[in-house]
């Protein structure tokens, strides 16, 4: 019969019959020289090629694209079908000023009492909140410019570090202290632009930033690409008064789950200096948790924001394909990657994500988004809309982790939910996550290789770190054909998760399948590929970017070893409403008190 092999189209699966297949990646773990001598052989012109031909057909990567009829049309970037209104919101208008927005969602928040933090001591261990910040400047207690000086004085010591604490790859003292400087006469002046105003915040190294450069924690890119004003999700802060610290560490070019970057050297975690952030946005993780920043902007084109919040200890939120804009990013032209916020708080991302919110007059033709909405957390039917909400839970998946604490912290989660306010799981199926998977790196592979194709041929490709040369000889064995079949795959996958939305409102998962993995002394200088780690951090995070779909990664405890778990909640498409209001749900059922991250920096209220 040959190889040839027909998939029955999407509409005609028995669901029934949909069995779970664990993940196995079939990759060699590389760091060191033996890693540099692997890169070197696969960009020979023939070895090279067979030995990349090898690892598709070991991982089923040419069976699925080559020798399979999909029958279903290309979906080259998300569609959505028309959602049903969310229950329990706000509207905001998209088209409005960032800080009204902005005050819109202050109006959502429950009721605070900052005042209560400031007297006694502050254990146990929090994070300060953004109101605790708006609080402190409005009652004189500090000032933006003070706290810049703590910040600042923090940043320049990791200069003295052992080992090396990259969090920034660009950093302006002078920047920080103008910009703090014109917050605090704000305040001076009885005139603050919003409740951001004086909140400190961190961009991610591929988002532009001015005056900074943008490199995406490369050695070249600003050479090739000048940056010459704000990202548009960055002009929207700064209309409301954030201070910018600087560009934060990443994975080069995104392209890496762990954040680890030779470059300008390899993040730490917070809690376990030995181990990864999780990448790519690996400084904006590490910033918040750290407690330097309130929030920081990060990308997700794969999880890069999720991963690294969920092995921080802190939220990110990944919005709908097209609810943020892109212009200004280093990813600005595919199919799968937004902006989205990271802060230590559910409350925090939602302030920041009001603030950027808002689509591009492209994606508002193509992709025709629901208007925006924030959830009210502070209306008597909060509980009702909360309530009402059916959880989708694939057990078989949702079980597939490299430690039972996580899947049991996360399970009790739901149990809570369910005890707590009503919240009903429901078992789930998902076809074809394998699929998925595959679906997934060719397009982002095939995307990012179009856009580097021209400074590669240039001669930069030989400046990129060895994991991201690892990454693009994959990627540009990939052909029209394979792309083609893998956006036939989304148009398949969109149908099925459309399909279970039907029945659930949210998708439930652990964020990752692991903690935070430790750091090989080996992989510190030259880098290192290691595809199983790759594949437990992006287990469950796929359908989020693949098919653009609304998530949000909310800490839910630690497992043995004292790291951060986190739990995600997939929404439908422009349900942000619905997932943030079910995660601060969740933030408050793990409200005992926090573990102090080893790395900490009360910069609000030092002694």
């Amino acid at each position: 019969m040959g190889k040839k092999k027909v998939m029955l189209p999407a509409d005609q699966i028995d669901w029934s019959s949909v069995e779970y297949e664990p993940e196995v990646i079939q990759a060699p773990h590389l760091t060191g020289l033996t890693f540099k001598l692997f890169v070197r052989t696969v960009e020979a012109p023939i070895i090279g090629s067979l030995i990349i031909s090898y690892l598709k057909k070991q991982n089923k990567i040419v069976e699925m694209l080559r020798n399979t009829v999909i029958p279903e049309p290309p979906m080259f970037k998300p569609e959505f079908p028309p959602q049903e209104a969310e229950q329990g919101v706000i509207v905001v208008d998209e088209d409005g000023k960032p800080e009204d927005r902005v005050e819109a969602a202050f109006k959502c928040l429950p009721h605070y009492d900052p005042a209560r933090c400031w007297s006694g001591d502050s254990s146990p261990f929090r994070y300060w909140k953004i109101r605790d910040y708006a609080y402190a400047y409005r009652s004189k207690l500090t000032t933006p410019s003070v706290v810049a000086e703590h910040i600042i004085s923090v940043i320049e010591e990791f200069n003295y570090h052992k080992p090396p604490t990259p969090l920034l790859v660009s950093f302006n003292a002078e920047e920080i202290r103008k910009q703090a400087a014109a917050s605090t006469r704000r305040f001076e002046e009885g005139n603050p632009l919003s409740i951001l105003d004086g909140i400190f915040i961190a961009i991610k190294d591929d988002i532009d930033c001015y005056p900074h450069p943008s490199k995406g924690a490369t050695t070249w890119m600003h050479e090739v690409r000048s940056v010459d004003k704000d990202a548009v999700s960055v002009s929207r802060l700064r209309s409301c008064g954030v201070v910018f610290i600087g560009k934060a560490n990443m994975h080069e070019l995104g392209m890496g789950t762990t954040g680890n970057n030779p470059n300008y050297g390899t993040t730490r975690n917070p809690h376990a200096p030995e181990r990864y952030t999780g990448g790519s946005s690996s400084g904006p993780a590490a910033l918040v948790a750290s407690g330097i920043c309130s929030a920081a902007l990060g990308t997700d084109g794969g999880g890069s924001v999720r991963i690294p919040s969920s092995l921080c200890g802190v939220v990110g939120l990944k919005t709908t394909y097209g609810r943020t804009d892109m212009r200004g990013s280093l990813c600005d032209s595919g199919t799968v990657e937004i902006i989205g916020p990271i802060a230590s708080s559910v409350e925090d991302v939602m302030l920041v994500y009001a603030a950027i919110l808002g689509s591009s007059p492209a994606d508002r033709i193509c992709l025709k988004p629901s208007p925006p909405c924030l959830p009210n957390l502070s209306s008597p039917c909060y509980e009702n809309a909360l309530g009402s909400l059916r959880l989708g839970k694939y057990t078989a998946w949702f079980n597939d982790v490299f430690s039972t604490d996580i899947s049991d912290k996360c399970e009790d989660i739901l149990r809570n939910l369910s005890k707590t306010h009503g919240c009903e799981t429901v078992e789930i199926v998902i076809p074809e996550l394998r699929e998925m998977r595959t679906a997934h790196i060719v397009s982002i592979g095939s995307e990012v290789a179009c856009s580097l194709n021209p400074d590669c041929d240039d001669g930069k490709h030989v400046r990129l770190t060895y994991d991201t040369r690892t990454s693009l000889a994959l990627f540009r064995s990939f052909t029209a054909s394979d792309y083609v079949a893998a956006q036939c795959l989304r148009r398949r996958l969109m149908h099925y998760h459309m399909e279970i939305f039907k029945s659930v409102d949210v998708i439930v998962t652990p964020t990752t399948g692991m903690t935070a993995p430790k750091i090989p002394a080996s992989a510190l200088k030259l880098g290192e590929t290691n595809m199983q780690v790759s594949g437990y951090l992006m287990r469950f995070v796929i359908a989020g970017n693949l098919l653009g779909l609304p998530a949000i990664s909310v800490p839910v405890g630690y497992d043995k070893q004292g790291l951060p778990i986190g739990l995600q909640l997939i929404g439908r498409p422009w349900g942000e409403a619905s997932i943030l209001r079910l995660a601060h749900a969740v933030e408050e059922l793990c409200a005992e008190p926090k573990k102090k991250p080893v790395s900490f920096y009360n910069v609000l209220k030092t002694n």
